[in-house]
């Protein structure tokens, strides 16, 4: 019970159900320079927990979030790759010591208002409402773990969960959906990154190599960033320039305007995965995201840990996550 709408809703809707309902509250890890939000969640999700007359408990994942989500996260920028912190979070806390928790309470379940579905066959499926959908950041889950999960809020649109909490009366029914980075919230990455890694004045380079501009530190971007870097030279009305490349050890970034012609200029079509997870059981017509609510990319699954793009490659960034799908059924993923 996060104290927003949607696990709200899914509470509701699985007492409706006749499930025998705890609300659990997962408080994590902020550090001192972001704005404290934790106890005014609890206090939304106890008030939902009253609301439903259901039990409050409250799981403290502090450590295993700070460590498993946060400091993770940090590394891997410091490493000039790009995390991405919300598929850790599922995997390590919500799915995992939460998870434990539940277990040693006697559950047999545990329900997050994440919008996705899971299928008779234990297939992780996308959320009826594509523009909520969030199975890119549960790629990780595997059979063992969708056998004791709910997702009860991934087969309606937000549009429908909304008019279901305010027709019950639940308290949050008009809350704004939260932002930005699991359990932090809407921050700025760079502001916080630079809390831990210490800046360094670097070239922004075009594509023949010139220097056109200044920036805060390769590891601080990412590919296809379009912002943050100071090119002085460009008028306000030319195109948006991308970052196409970096060097770490050089501390320099490369920008164009044509980030996606750029990354059609490759022969290299086959992409070897960390941690993969892909199941491949035959399925035809796969596509591949590399970011939330990402371009789908035509892709052949050679390997659990190989996949070959057939048209477009798209450009990426180490350390982002590559999740394969057929049409609604997702087949897992891994790191670029």
């Amino acid at each position: 019970m996060s104290g927003g709408v949607d696990s709200s809703v899914s509470a509701y809707l699985l007492k409706k159900q006749g499930y025998d309902v705890t609300g659990v509250f997962i408080r994590t890890w902020q550090p001192d320079f972001v704005e404290c939000t934790w106890k005014d969640e609890r206090r939304d999700a106890m008030r939902v927990c009253a609301f439903l007359d259901i039990p409050f408990l409250e799981l403290d994942a502090e450590e295993k979030y700070k460590e498993a989500v946060a400091m993770y996260m940090i590394d891997e920028y410091k490493a000039g790759r790009t995390p991405n912190p919300d598929v850790m979070c599922n995997r390590e806390v919500k799915f995992g010591v939460f998870w434990d928790f539940a277990k040693e309470h006697g559950a047999r379940y545990i329900a997050t208002g994440h919008y996705a579905r899971v299928s008779e066959d234990m297939h992780l499926l996308r959320g009826v409402d594509t523009e909520k959908d969030q199975s890119y950041f549960l790629w990780t889950l595997e059979k063992t773990d969708l056998e004791h999960v709910l997702f009860p809020v991934g087969d309606k649109d937000k549009s429908e969960i909304r008019k279901i909490a305010e027709k019950a009366g639940i308290p949050v029914a008009k809350k704004k959906d939260s932002q930005g980075v699991c359990f932090l919230g809407p921050i700025d990455m760079k502001d916080f990154l630079s809390h831990y890694i210490d800046e360094k004045k670097g070239d922004v380079l075009d594509e023949k190599g010139n220097i056109i501009g200044t920036h805060d530190g390769a590891i601080f971007y990412t590919i296809g960033e379009r912002k943050g870097f100071n090119v002085p030279n460009i008028k306000s009305d030319n195109k948006a320039l991308y970052v196409i490349a970096k060097d770490i050890e050089k501390n320099t970034i490369t920008v164009s305007p044509d980030f996606h012609d750029v990354s059609k200029n490759t022969n290299e079509r086959k992409i070897k995965l960390l941690k993969s997870n892909i199941r491949n059981e035959k399925y035809k017509d796969t596509v591949a995201q590399i970011r939330y609510r990402g371009e789908k990319y035509k892709v052949n699954l050679l390997d659990q840990d190989t996949v070959e793009f057939v048209d477009q490659i798209p450009a990426f960034d180490k350390g982002q996550s590559l999740v394969v799908y057929s049409k609604d059924v997702c087949l897992g993923g891994g790191i670029l």
